[in-house]
Parts: structure tokens; sequence; C-alpha cells
């Protein structure tokens, strides 16, 4: 039997290297500040499960997808493109088309650093509402918050200015909350940062 989607779940399709972990983390935080979960292919490190298959029970359980596609520079050493991030947003847009009633009620935000950038190497999405965040973590919270308050039209959502500020709170006390559990800023991994925003929340509700 098919899995109903979550509310409260949140799908994030983006770059996870070092150069986008910024915003990565911004993105993250600003999810769950706004009373959401995030749902990404980071979550389980299990390698007796296919990892396609496991991207797709991930969206098949998430009511919302948020998809950044700007990741489109060649790699430097093999010079082809990383395509991992549209053929997500693919599987995302298909499970809303073709899936039960519940995966039809699915949504979902497409990101890129220029809102009209995609024309030039993805032009089968035109039509969609492409949001821009110019690089800028304050510019990327705010057009998540805005879009998670108009679509799950909850009121109770802060308002960007506001996130972001606590955002930036919660990275001026990261490194005393890695102290706290003897880890190493450098040291992260998606589990240690899921539970620290986890534990700042709960504190600075």
């Amino acid at each position: 039997m098919p899995a109903a989607t979550s509310q409260n779940d949140v799908f994030i399709n983006c770059p996870f290297d070092e150069k986008y972990k910024p915003l990565f983390h911004a993105l993250f935080f600003s999810v769950f500040d706004c009373g959401f979960r995030v749902r990404c292919a980071l979550e389980i490190d299990d390698s007796s499960e296919v990892r396609v298959q496991k991207i797709l029970r991930i969206i098949e359980e998430s009511r919302y997808g948020i998809h950044d596609i700007s990741r489109t520079e060649l790699d430097p050493i093999n010079g082809l493109p990383r395509f991992n991030m549209p053929l997500e947003l693919g599987m995302f847009l298909a499970a809303k088309r073709f899936g039960d009633a519940s995966q039809k009620k699915k949504a979902c935000l497409i990101l890129d650093f220029d809102r009209f950038r995609y024309q030039k190497f993805l032009s089968d999405i035109s039509g969609q509402d492409i949001k821009s965040h110019n690089k800028d973590p304050q510019e990327l919270i705010t057009a998540v918050r805005n879009w998670l308050r108009s679509h799950s039209k909850r009121r109770s959502i802060p308002g960007g200015r506001a996130i972001y500020k606590r955002y930036l709170n919660f990275v001026a006390e990261l490194p005393e909350l890695c102290a706290t559990l003897k880890i190493h800023p450098d040291e992260l991994t998606y589990a240690d940062y899921a539970n620290l925003v986890s534990i700042w929340l709960k504190t600075n509700s």
C-alpha cells in the first residue's frame, strides 16, 4: 500500500558539496525553524538500500519538495556536470502527476541563483515559478519561508528576517554547541548538524 505523504516533511534536493554547504545549512535551519522536518538522501547511511530507492521512498513520504538546480558547473576532474538535482526534480514532479490522491497534493519550490537561467539548460520546466537566491543565505531563507507560508497556510511562521537573525545566532553559538558534544565543527556529519539544530531550536523557541 502506498505511503501517505506527511504534511510536515520537506524533501530537500540540492548539492551536498563543500561549496554549497553554507546555503544548505541555511536551508536546513529555515525549514526546521518554520516548523517542518527536513528529508533528504543524507538522512540514512544504509549500504543495503539502493540510493535511488531511498530517494523515491523519501519523495513518496514528503508533501513538500525544495529543489535547488543551481549546480550546473562542469566537474574539474571529469569535465561533466552533475545531473542528480534535475533527475530528483523529475522524480518529484512525476510522483505528483502520476501518484494517488495523497501524492497529487505535493507542492515544490524550484530554486536557482538566477531566476531565468534555467531556460538555457532545463527549458522543459518553463512555466514553473522559479525563485532566485543569488547565492545569498538570507535571500534563500526568505524564499523558503514565504513559499512554506503560502502553501502550508500556517499562520505561526515568522518572517524571513526573523529567521535569518535566528540563524546567525545559531551559527555564532555553533562552536560552543559542538564543544559540548566534543565534536569539531569541521567534523559535523548530517546527523550531527540535525541534532544541534534541534537542540538549539528547543531552547530558543
